[in-house]
């Protein structure tokens, strides 16, 4: 199943807009970091995308600030594609969930996604 192309649907249908191939064509490279097809993950959201649920769907979000001696690297970036299964936007301050459960989640760690990803990469291999 591809959960973009599924959100992509909902959030076109509650905005009141056509749902078809053209415009699921349309948008979702404009909405979603990267348009590859997955089975999990993949959410992130580009600045068009989260202004778009935010401002034109008004959908709840929920921003987990990073911890103040966060480093940003590209395996937190992968691990966050891998393991945040909502759509998601990231921040110079923090990221930003759809997802309730996520978010406390996320706080759990004190915003400090690297962590996450870590502990979620160590329990899938057990």
């Amino acid at each position: 199943m591809n959960w973009k192309e599924t959100y992509t649907k909902i959030f076109l249908k509650n905005a009141g807009k056509s749902i078809n191939e053209a415009s699921i064509k349309e948008v979702m490279p404009l909405w979603w970091q990267n348009t590859r097809s997955k089975e999990t993950g993949g959410l992130r959201l580009t600045e068009a995308g989260y202004d778009f649920i935010k401002n034109e769907l008004e959908l709840q979000t929920y921003q987990v600030p990073y911890p103040a001696d966060f480093e940003f690297t590209t395996n937190v970036v992968i691990w966050m594609d891998q393991f945040i299964d909502c759509p998601y936007y990231l921040d110079r301050q923090g990221i930003i969930v759809t997802n309730e459960k996520k978010a406390m989640e996320l706080h759990l760690f004190s915003g400090d996604v690297r962590k996450y990803g870590l502990i979620k990469a160590m329990n899938r291999q057990k």
